[in-house]
């Protein structure tokens, strides 16, 4: 006899869908708490860790959606491309007529989350991103090398949101022609300090890739590793 998908899932690490994957920050952070990962990206990740669909992640989401495949997954984590919303946009770039249109498909992809019936995450940086900061969580909250302040939308669950405690000092480099040091590197951009291909591998905890571009969009595993965590630990206890 067929056992419920319920006792199928506790039988097993659960599986999570990992959307708009990059290089797999978050995925990293799941796998550690307990979850087996599946990425899904449209550009090609050769150095992502876990199995991998390269394609649209909303158009995927769709198809597994339709064909019921879901149903293998437990938790959904989705980081959709953040140019439209975020501080840089909006701020530095906005007001020296830098960058061009980008698409946000925040709104979407949470529409296809809620069709999913599963619990999910969204995650956005600081900004103008129209998500529901749920949580919000920081390098310093776990002594990391890089601030990289990001918020998260949770769907179909919550948990408390820890304390964000004062930083320890300046982000290292130029800011308005000034020099400062400090704890924190800069994990983006290149000149002026910023940080070096190593120091953002060493500052996030992300050893897999060296590609610049994809360490510049990472988010630390340690983040998600407390993100799966929280969840696992919640969903534990309602099952008790």
């Amino acid at each position: 006899m067929t056992q419920p998908l319920s006792i199928r899932r506790a039988l097993t690490r659960p599986r999570l869908l990992d959307l708009f994957s990059c290089a797999g920050g978050a995925a990293m952070g799941y796998h550690r708490a307990g979850f087996d990962v599946d990425g899904v990206d449209i550009a090609d990740r050769p150095r992502y860790p876990f199995p991998y669909h390269q394609g649209d992640a909303l158009e995927q989401l769709a198809a597994l959606i339709a064909s019921g495949e879901i149903e293998r997954y437990a938790f959904v984590h989705a980081s959709p491309p953040c140019q439209a919303g975020c501080a840089l946009t909006v701020g530095t770039n906005a007001s020296q007529g830098w960058g061009g249109t980008h698409t946000d498909l925040v709104a979407p992809t949470r529409e296809l989350l809620d069709a999913t019936g599963l619990p999910y995450v969204i995650e956005q940086p600081n900004g103008r991103a129209e998500i529901r900061k749920d949580l919000s969580l920081c390098g310093e909250m776990f002594r990391l090398g890089v601030l990289r302040h990001r918020n998260f939308e949770l769907g179909r669950w919550t948990v408390a949101r820890p304390a964000h405690p004062r930083h320890r000092g300046y982000v290292r480099g130029y800011r308005h022609g000034i020099y400062r040091d400090g704890p924190y590197v800069a994990p983006y951009g290149s000149g002026g300090g910023k940080a070096t291909v190593p120091e953002m591998q060493a500052a996030m905890g992300i050893t897999w890739t060296d590609i610049r571009e994809e360490l510049t969009e990472a988010i630390p595993p340690a983040y998600t590793h407390w993100i799966g965590h929280a969840y696992l630990t919640e969903a534990g206890a309602v099952a008790a």
